[in-house]
């Protein structure tokens, strides 16, 4: 069991100030807090080892480097990446996703090529596949939610072709959290040839995840939603893939020789981080991870799965409350709705209470045309969450519903 109270001490953020209640955060899938040792290390950086990398001869810039390519190292262990070339650095998941849509896809598409998403996709997952559609003539698909709110698996065989040249899901749905059987539907996915990309925002924060187990061409998740700070990302990709595309932007770095005429490419993974990266970032995500790492990503998982059972089990009791994935009960998130109360009122009135919760499409919009209505309210746990705070939500809600009645 993870030391809950320890853990919460190296959140300052969660510090109660002049009197006021304590803050219950469950926006952890939109994004985490961050540890004072994340904070200490941007801190630590800026002050003692700003420079830009890769350029400089100096000691510092060799500094800033190293802390730099370390942090790709750590990345790359974390994720069980073979070679940490296969490493690059981005904003967060949405770049990563369009820099395999637009480098790779869109260079190698054709009219008539399938691309096949599924209904439970984020949008970060889907509109940079529609515009590649449009752009290349491909032709955009999705395996369906059955009426689970899961993936229609019955027979997955059906959706993969021979046109089919793209495959690009989610691990773990942000609005529903159903962790997809990804290895599995990747090997379908091979049968017919085609790239697959892995959408892991919710699952990397989450549990352990083994890009050469999954079998996947390219992996994307971001720092911000596993306790690193915001405006970095990665994008995984094998060297023999990212080796063979041109590169997304282009500028200083990226490049080994240029002329007035023509220009050549750095090797992998600089060829994709044109001009000066988030070194602070990355260095601070580095530092995330030694933190999961030292809980272990195992605990993290239990308690994250024992908060969200209870969660379900103490939500399920209010009456009016209308729970949309009862079966996803240790995926970390909870989305529902009451009924008679507009879900953006709800969040209001917790607010007053300082109980921070999200509401709103949560940027599934096909998975909230699917279920009839515009949006939910969302709760989502991470570490530094605890019962107790459930506990106080439900008396929170129970007042607001007493209060609209």
């Amino acid at each position: 069991m993870l030391d809950i109270d320890s853990i919460r001490k190296d959140f300052p953020f969660l510090e109660a100030e002049n009197g006021e209640n304590p803050l219950v955060y469950f926006d952890n899938a939109s994004t985490t807090q961050k540890p004072i040792q994340v904070l200490n290390k941007l801190d630590q950086f800026y002050r003692k080892s700003n420079a830009n990398v890769h350029r400089g001869v100096y000691r510092l810039s060799q500094q800033a480097t190293d802390a730099y390519e370390n942090a790709r190292k750590k990345i790359a262990g974390f994720i069980n990446a073979k070679d940490d070339r296969s490493i690059i650095f981005t904003r967060g998941t949405t770049e990563s996703i369009n820099l395999v849509a637009y480098a790779w896809a869109q260079q190698q598409l054709k009219p008539g090529d399938e691309i096949l998403v599924t209904e439970m996709e984020h949008h970060s997952n889907l509109v940079p596949w529609q515009i590649t559609a449009e752009r290349t003539g491909a032709i955009l698909k999705y395996i369906p939610l059955n009426d689970d709110l899961e993936l229609d698996l019955e027979k997955p065989e059906k959706y993969f072709t021979p046109k089919t040249k793209v495959f690009a899901l989610i691990h773990k749905s942000n609005a529903l959290g159903k962790l997809n059987p990804v290895q599995q539907l990747i090997r379908h996915a091979k049968t017919v040839g085609a790239i697959t990309v892995v959408d892991g925002a919710q699952s990397v924060p989450h549990t352990t995840v083994d890009v050469q187990q999954l079998g996947c061409d390219f992996f994307a998740f971001s720092g911000h939603k596993m306790l690193g700070p915001t405006g970095v990302g990665v994008l995984f990709g094998k060297p023999e893939l990212l080796e063979s595309m041109e590169p997304f932007q282009s500028g200083g770095e990226m490049i080994e020789k240029v002329t007035m005429t023509h220009s050549t490419w750095n090797d992998i993974p600089w060829k994709f981080e044109a001009g000066t990266p988030n070194i602070a970032q990355a260095v601070g995500l580095g530092k995330a991870i030694d933190f999961l790492q030292n809980i272990s990503m195992k605990k993290v998982e239990e308690h994250i799965g024992e908060l969200t059972e209870y969660g379900m089990k103490n939500l399920s009791e209010i009456n009016g409350v209308r729970i949309y994935n009862k079966k996803n009960i240790h995926g970390g998130i909870i989305s529902f709705n009451v009924d008679g109360v507009h879900p953006h009122d709800l969040a209001q009135f917790l607010d007053q209470d300082n109980i921070a919760i999200r509401t709103g499409h949560h940027c599934t919009q096909p998975i909230m045309k699917k279920l009839g209505i515009s949006g939910t309210a969302r709760i989502s746990f991470y570490i530094y969450n605890t019962k107790e705070e459930i506990d106080k939500l439900c008396g929170c809600m129970k007042s607001t519903l007493n209060y609209f009645a």
